[in-house]
């Protein structure tokens, strides 16, 4: 088993499970991480998932290179149908899944492991973390999409001096310059993530979708486009059970009763 699956209340913990390569993401890794994710979307108990990686040593090393290596030799097209296609496709799937996706970072983030947490709703790193772009020293950009979300994260001049070094930025760094949001002691690291859950799963289930879809999708067009994104969004939260309640709540100066549906 590639991916453990752990149930946490509400949320579900993903794990990497690959901890003799540093969880390194293979085909097969990828193609169960996808068939996971799918099964939960599925579930409407489920509120929150928290991605990490086996042991304290690496949420994810990158991608296998051994086994993407054949595909590279054979043709570009072999390697992009096979490589960078799926990757792309699970990073893509990762950054519009409907449900907040807490990346936990509790080891090296690098290549692969990097674009997968970028691509996460929101991410926490053990104090001990560090993350790097290290794909120039294989003689190819990053191809899970770190060339394009890594920029949109912390700009274009940090994003090109990780990417164009291979140079690797502490945990500490990584939250000055906005790459995740909260650095904690390693032992905390779960228990933190799964109190962002807890916040999260507090609010309107409705609402949590509305706003993750509003910020995606908006984030990469105009601002009239984007407000767009954000009318058509709040209206189909405004039409849910959840905005009457909550709206009714703060009238009465009480706590809302979410149905969570």
């Amino acid at each position: 088993m590639l991916i453990e699956t752990e149930r946490r209340g509400q949320h579900v913990v993903l794990t990497l499970n690959r901890p003799e390569k540093l969880n390194a993401l293979s085909y097969e890794l990828i193609d169960e991480l996808m068939d996971r994710l799918d099964a939960l979307e599925r579930d409407d108990t489920v509120r929150c998932l928290v991605l990490t990686g086996q042991g304290n040593r690496a949420f994810s090393a990158g991608a296998d290179i051994a086994g993407f290596a054949p595909d590279v030799a054979a043709s570009p097209e072999t390697a992009w149908r096979h490589f960078v296609a799926r990757g792309q496709a699970m990073t893509r799937r990762v950054e519009n899944y409907p449900k907040p996706i807490i990346a936990a970072v509790n080891g090296i983030a690098f290549g692969g492991g990097c674009e997968t947490m970028e691509a996460c709703s929101l991410a926490i790193a053990a104090e001990h973390v560090t993350f790097a772009k290290p794909e120039i020293r294989l003689g190819f950009p990053p191809p899970f999409g770190g060339t394009q979300r890594l920029p949109r994260h912390i700009g274009r001049k940090r994003a090109n001096e990780m990417i164009l070094t291979g140079q690797a930025i502490s945990a500490e760094e990584a939250l000055l310059i906005g790459l995740i949001n909260h650095v904690v002691p390693a032992d905390d690291l779960l228990p933190a993530c799964l109190r962002m859950a807890d916040l999260i799963a507090a609010n309107s289930a409705v609402a949590v979708t509305a706003s993750l879809r509003a910020v995606t999708r908006g984030l990469n067009v105009s601002i009239d486009e984007g407000l767009a994104i954000e009318a058509a969004q709040f209206m189909i939260a405004a039409a849910s059970p959840d905005a009457k309640e909550g709206t009714a709540a703060f009238v009465e100066k009480r706590q809302p009763v979410f149905c969570h549906c």
